[in-house]
Formats: structure tokens, sequence, C-alpha cells
């Protein structure tokens, strides 16, 4: 595993960057971060669409995999008063002050997206990279 540490900075939104990030790689995964936003965009499970969550924020935790061939992410916040909401990350979340993220990169393997039949979304194929 290689490891890359990037730093956002305020009204970068955090799914963008990431994606923007991803579109130079195979294959990774989200090994910590620590920030704020603005206002958050989750889509929460089993919903068609996202809800924005206003701020100011603090990021608990992001999880998921990147890869040019997509990315799959889910974020946890914490309001002013400590109330946690959670969901898959959308479009939509604005750095407040900083992100810091460091993410794995995974130079033998892709992380591939095709379509699963069973509920229609584009899901994980992992497979290891041809010499």
């Amino acid at each position: 595993m290689r490891i890359h540490a990037i730093r956002l900075t305020p009204d970068q939104d955090l799914m963008q960057a990431l994606r923007a990030w991803a579109n130079d790689h195979e294959a990774a995964s989200v090994l910590s971060v620590v920030g704020s936003l603005n206002h958050a965009n989750l889509r929460f499970a089993n919903q068609p669409q996202a809800t924005r969550i206003d701020g100011p924020l603090e990021i608990l935790s992001l999880s998921g995999t990147l890869s040019k061939h997509g990315v799959h992410l889910h974020l946890s916040v914490a309001d002013g008063q400590g109330r946690m909401t959670g969901g898959h990350l959308k479009i939509g979340c604005a750095i407040y002050t900083t992100a810091e993220i460091v993410l794995g990169v995974y130079p033998d393997l892709v992380f591939d997206r095709e379509l699963d039949g069973t509920y229609g979304y584009k899901e994980l194929v992992v497979r290891t990279k041809q010499p």
C-alpha cells in the first residue's frame, strides 16, 4: 500500500475533490479524515434523494473506496450539540475550516464498478492488476 495525504481548504466540495483525486488511481480507500463542513449533503439508507444538513459540522468519519472507475463513500458528521448523522456522501459538502485526509492506494488492484441486477446499483468488483 502507498499512503497519500491531502488537505482540503474552505469551500472546496468534499466529494468533488475526492473524485478528482481518484481519477489518477485504480484502487484506493480512506484511512483517516478529520475536519469540518459548512453543510453536508447525504443520502440516507434506502432514500432516493439526498438531504442537506446545515452546519457547521465536525467530520467524525469517512469510509469507502475510490477509483477512477467510481467512488463509494459514507460520511458521519456531528452538529454543535453533538448530534450525529451519517449517510452516503453526495456532492454538496462544503469544507468549513479544513479536511485532512489520508488515503491508501493499492498498486496491485483495480476497483471497478459493474451493474448488479439485485438492486440496480453499480457495485464494487475487485480485480488483480495484470503485469
